[in-house]
């Protein structure tokens, strides 16, 4: 029981409280919430109605990921086999789309299902199988190259799309190329007609670069590849740095890297952004296909040892510095990654 010296203590810490909250407005209020981090802002989640609805507002999650860029930069994300930091899943997925759309990432198994997560929130969403999953799984068919799936965000409505593309010859279907988009509207995968008008094949030489518009669902080459000819496909790695294209070639004793230059409105070019010189790098850099995936501060280059050397390699522009940054025993799979709030069903 409160003595009478205690209550008016609390009683003064109450007004005390209250006081404060009238002298700060709402919006100053949610600038305070967006610097906060996301583990942080789901807790406050608890404080009242009102910042539970300022957290999950989609306008305030926008700026909450803007400032998180900002103020800290990207985190890197590890990810191996089922698990995400602690997310366990009850399907084993394979495969990741590379990179991160809003921070959410995108797992998959041709045979099992497509799994969309925000590894910051522990949110997760499993999307029903495509039609080419279904007939993989029903049919025990496997094939190389097995069919990849791209993630990403039609910024016309905001929504998210899993994207399947893949050439149909390997399934005993027709020997076109077909490209499924998932529909949350529908909850449903549909077929893009009309798909694209070139064939995947990993060995067509010149390479032919695509562009898919998620908003119209159209297909569009974008320009000429700097590539002309590869030997080995698994040499060449695609990926996005800073929001722009990157094609990149290790080539044994070399690795070249070309970003794809936008600045001309329509008329797009590749300009070659580094040449990484290997021979006399460390034995982890060889007969490995290098896929960079953060550029930081703009003079150092993240790589990674993708399915050979499970290895995060920091590489300093211009000069022949590098530094192993995580070493790992069982194969990984890492990309840059900033904490945001977001999930596939924000609107």
């Amino acid at each position: 029981m409160l003595t009478s010296h205690g209550a008016r203590l609390e009683l003064l810490l109450l007004k005390k409280r209250l006081s404060v909250k009238l002298l700060l407005p709402d919006d100053v209020i949610e600038l305070i919430l967006e610097r906060l981090p996301v583990m942080s802002l789901l807790r406050f989640k608890s404080v009242s109605k009102k910042w539970k609805s300022t957290v999950e507002d989609r306008r305030f999650q926008e700026r909450q990921l803007l400032c998180r860029k900002q103020s800290r930069g990207p985190d890197f994300l590890f990810m191996s086999l089922q698990i995400v930091y602690n997310m366990w899943f009850r399907s084993l997925c394979w495969s990741i789309c590379h990179g991160s759309c809003d921070s959410l990432v995108c797992l998959y198994d041709t045979r099992v299902g497509v799994v969309v997560a925000n590894p910051a929130t522990r949110w997760y969403q499993t999307f029903p199988l495509a039609r080419i999953q279904h007939y993989m799984s029903r049919h025990g068919v496997s094939v190389s190259p097995s069919p990849k799936l791209g993630f990403g965000k039609d910024k016309l409505n905001g929504t998210y799309k899993p994207v399947f593309l893949y050439n149909s010859f390997g399934f005993g279907l027709d020997n076109v190329t077909t490209c499924e988009v998932f529909d949350v509207s529908t909850n449903a995968w549909r077929y893009v007609h009309p798909a694209s008008l070139y064939r995947i094949n990993a060995y067509n030489n010149p390479k032919i670069y695509l562009s898919f518009d998620l908003h119209n669902q159209t297909f569009q080459v974008i320009c000429k590849a700097p590539i002309a000819h590869v030997c080995d496909p698994s040499s060449v790695s695609m990926c996005i740095l800073d929001n722009s294209l990157f094609v990149s070639e290790n080539n044994w004793s070399t690795l070249e890297i070309w970003s794809l230059d936008c600045s001309r409105g329509n008329t797009k070019t590749w300009k070659k952004m580094c040449s990484v010189g290997l021979i006399k790098r460390v034995s982890f850099f060889r007969e490995c296909a290098l896929l960079p995936i953060a550029i930081l501060d703009k003079t150092k280059l993240l790589l990674e040892g993708h399915e050979c050397t499970h290895q995060l390699v920091m590489h300093v522009l211009h000069t022949i510095n590098d530094e192993i940054l995580y070493r790992s025993k069982k194969p990984i799979d890492s990309f840059c990654y900033i904490q945001s709030l977001f999930s596939a069903l924000s609107n």
